[in-house]
């Protein structure tokens, strides 16, 4: 008898520890971060509604069988019956009832709709938004593009009359030019004509200027021979004449 009770008082304190440690889980359990939305909490099944795993008067007859006093059976059922309960707590806050499960369901399916329904207009507001800024901007580029063709027509007839200025701007100055170097030209054969008469004069005035250089070469020529003849013939006359006298 001394032996089962030494077993069941052992048994008693190595459950008393480990219960402890499942208040330190549960307070942990309780500190955990809750969900986005909002849920209703469902109780769970009462404590006094729950159902034991044992029947604890057949427990503490046995125990009594056993050679435990009555106290102490019912101690020993007693720690037994809290023991179980904190358990059976644990797995309580641990799991989900079906009907909880099914109101967190419908809350779900309720925020789901809300956010659809809230899809659904920000996606019209938003359709309608960019349908008018799509007609704003094809209105801005209308008008750009026909400014873009207004300008374009305006700087294509400014530059064809520009065009048409300067092209007839160079023809006067290739007529004026043309009619310079004809008139250049001209003056360029009149003074080439001149010069040609000119130096035919020169060329007549030289050939007779030449003429009459040879011609009074010519004469100067014949008196020099005459008077060299006659001044050999006078030296002759001379040395006849000393000659006659010297012998």
């Amino acid at each position: 008898g001394m032996a089962v009770r030494q077993q069941v008082q052992k048994k008693k304190f190595s459950h008393t520890k480990p219960h402890t440690e499942n208040k330190n889980f549960i307070s942990f359990h309780v500190t955990a971060p809750t969900m986005t939305f909002n849920l209703r909490k469902v109780e769970l099944t009462p404590l006094e509604q729950r159902k034991l795993t044992f029947d604890s008067h057949a427990m503490v007859t046995e125990l009594e069988s056993s050679g435990f006093e009555k106290r102490q059976a019912e101690l020993i059922v007693s720690a037994l019956v809290t023991l179980t309960t904190a358990n059976i707590d644990i797995v309580y806050k641990d799991m989900v009832t079906k009907a909880h499960q099914e109101i967190a369901v419908q809350q779900l399916v309720a925020h789901l709709d809300a956010i659809r329904k809230d899809m659904v207009i920000l996606e019209k507001s938003e359709f309608a938004n960019l349908r008018s800024e799509n007609t704003k901007m094809k209105r801005e580029l209308e008008q750009l593009r026909n400014r873009v063709q207004e300008e374009s027509q305006k700087v294509r007839v400014e530059t064809k009359l520009d065009i048409n200025l300067e092209s007839s701007r160079i023809s006067d100055m290739f007529a004026e030019q043309e009619k310079k170097l004809m008139e250049a030209t001209t003056d360029f054969h009149h003074k080439k004509a001149d010069l040609e008469h000119d130096n035919m004069e020169i060329n007549k005035k030289m050939d007779l200027q030449v003429a009459s250089l040879k011609t009074v070469l010519e004469s100067l020529k014949l008196e020099t021979i005459r008077y060299l003849a006659a001044t050999v013939f006078s030296c002759l006359a001379i040395a006849l004449g000393v000659y006659r006298l010297w012998r």
